[in-house]
């Protein structure tokens, strides 16, 4: 039974939401990007004369504008884009280039059905239309070069004052209380996120441990400092080749010297033949050694 009366319902809703929905669109405002937009079937658009490929939709009450392959809509001083016309705002942090190419009363135009004392023979463009051509019409200026936007004997006008109505209307928009809002506190916005971003980064720095602290801040030892040797070798400042070289102390043969050499490093001179091999008293051998190492007689 209650799946009975909820399937009634839905059939009801179902027939009943055609009927009472017209082209409209239910905004509710949210907090920095706008609510969704709820449309009863997808939008149609109209071209704007005098414009780069501009659409709009131009039976709803804010401005609603597809360009360039997104869908760009102002909200409180703001600018925001999406791929879809219903959903999916995000913030765009400048305003779109070809704004300020749209006439700021085509409202009126589009009411009368006449733009500049011109008759103005819009032809509404159904979503599927649009989705399927405007990158082509947009590449050749389809509605510019061959429909003339539309409108009966138009020429559009020359570059010059085209770009004079840009910068009147760049002064205009600049000078709306919401715009200045806006601005000011999106330039708030981004103080407060290079603040975080600061804080961030700054906050390893005092999570760390004061000893390692310190040892961060040691002056890394000389990678030319002096070789230490084990106990035991003698260290002879002497310059060779650019290193200093170890001296074996007396006693210790060093291998891979011929034994009249290993004998002189030692401090002994070579017994001739003849003569005989019992080592001579210290006293016996009439020198002294030096500071450099050889025998002085």
């Amino acid at each position: 039974m209650k799946k009975f009366v909820a399937g009634t319902i839905m059939f009801a809703l179902l027939i009943a939401l055609p009927l009472a929905a017209k082209a409209e669109v239910s905004v509710s405002i949210g907090i920095g990007i706008p609510a969704p937009v709820v449309f009863a079937a997808p939008p149609q658009v109209v071209v704007l004369p005098d414009t780069n490929n501009v659409y709009v939709v131009p039976y709803i009450e804010f401005d609603l504008f597809f360009w360039n392959g997104w869908w760009w809509r102002p909200w409180e001083g703001g600018w925001y884009r999406s791929r879809y016309y219903d959903q999916g705002w995000v913030v765009y942090r400048s305003v779109p280039r070809f704004y300020y190419d749209v006439d700021p009363h085509w409202r009126t135009h589009y009411r009368d059905h006449n733009w500049y004392g011109h008759p103005w023979s819009y032809q509404p463009i159904p979503y599927q239309n649009l989705q399927k051509s405007w990158k082509t019409w947009q590449n050749n200026r389809y509605w510019e070069r061959q429909k003339s936007w539309n409108v009966q004997n138009y020429q559009p006008r020359p570059q010059q004052q085209r770009q004079q109505l840009r910068d009147t209307r760049r002064m205009d928009y600049q000078q709306r209380p919401e715009v200045q809002r806006y601005q000011q506190l999106n330039r708030q916005d981004q103080q407060k996120q290079r603040n975080q971003q600061l804080k961030k980064q700054a906050q390893p720095y005092q999570q760390q441990r004061p000893n390692q602290v310190q040892q961060q801040m040691r002056v890394p030892p000389q990678q030319n400092q002096q070789k230490q040797y084990p106990p035991g070798q003698v260290q002879k400042k002497q310059q060779q080749g650019g290193q200093v070289q170890p001296v074996q102390p007396p006693g210790q043969i060093q291998q891979g010297q011929p034994h009249g050499q290993q004998m002189q490093h030692q401090g002994q001179r070579p017994q001739e033949k003849g003569q005989n091999q019992k080592s001579a008293p210290p006293h016996s051998q009439g020198g002294q050694r030096g500071d450099d190492g050889d025998h002085r007689r």
